[in-house]
């Protein structure tokens, strides 16, 4: 079995990576019970012959199924099967379920708070991230300058307090973004929804900013959600799940 090519999932979907690949392949067999809760998956070396796909990629992989709550790792044991089903994927020390939340409350009423708060230079470093992730390619730095983004909006609110919420999360929302990008090819949207967010700032709009940050975390949701609970369709469905 080789998943080490690039696929696509039919006729106008999103091609894939071979990480992608060997997720679906090991998640769909857990899932199907393949792979029973409590038992150990075969090693890295064997998995990789099997799938023919190099030990970075499935290492990937591996995390991502970690991630999702499906697997874990032992030290010096191996990977086991922990839940036969997705239920709330854990980023850092964070539910996604329990960020999601915290960041509804406190992104959205900071984005209000920035329009009407923002200085000539949060805006100009703002512009200035945008710049440089629409430019990005690699995936390790554009995350770090997206948990950098939502700071600089924190910042523009002028109260040290939301700073200090956005740090605390920091490294989940660094986890969080690497995944959905690895996942569900976010970057480009992600891209679109921050320079929305920056031209209502700039704009001075408190309703067009609450607007702006609140659709750019129902995008994340929606997101999640697909990889989390992908629609099983066959090859006749039209379209591509939401990204």
């Amino acid at each position: 079995m080789n998943l080490s090519d690039s696929q696509t999932g039919g006729l106008g979907l999103r091609r894939i990576s071979a990480m992608e690949a060997v997720l679906g392949h090991l998640r769909d067999a857990i899932e199907r019970g393949e792979y029973a809760v409590g038992d150990k998956l075969p090693s890295e070396a064997e998995l990789c012959r099997t799938l023919e796909v190099s030990r970075p990629v499935l290492r990937e992989a591996l995390r991502a199924l970690q991630t999702m709550g499906l697997t874990a790792s032992r030290t010096g044991k191996g990977t086991f099967v922990v839940a036969q089903a997705v239920e709330d994927p854990t980023f850092g020390d964070y539910a996604a379920s329990d960020l999601l939340e915290v960041r509804r409350h406190i992104e959205i009423p900071v984005a209000g708070y920035a329009a009407l708060r923002r200085t000539p230079e949060n805006l100009d470093h703002l512009n200035h991230l945008l710049d440089r992730m629409e430019r990005e390619t690699d995936t390790t730095a554009w995350v770090a300058m997206d948990t950098l983004f939502h700071l600089a909006v924190a910042e523009a609110a002028q109260n040290p307090v939301f700073r200090r919420v956005i740090e605390e999360i920091r490294d989940a929302l660094a986890r969080q973004s690497a995944f959905l990008n690895e996942l569900g090819g976010r970057r480009e949207q992600s891209n679109r929804e921050h320079r929305a967010i920056v031209e209502a700032l700039t704009s001075g709009s408190e309703h067009d900013s609450l607007e702006a940050m609140s659709h750019h975390l129902d995008r994340v949701e929606t997101t999640l959600t697909n990889i989390m609970r992908p629609q099983r369709t066959g090859p006749s469905a039209e379209g591509g799940p939401g990204a």
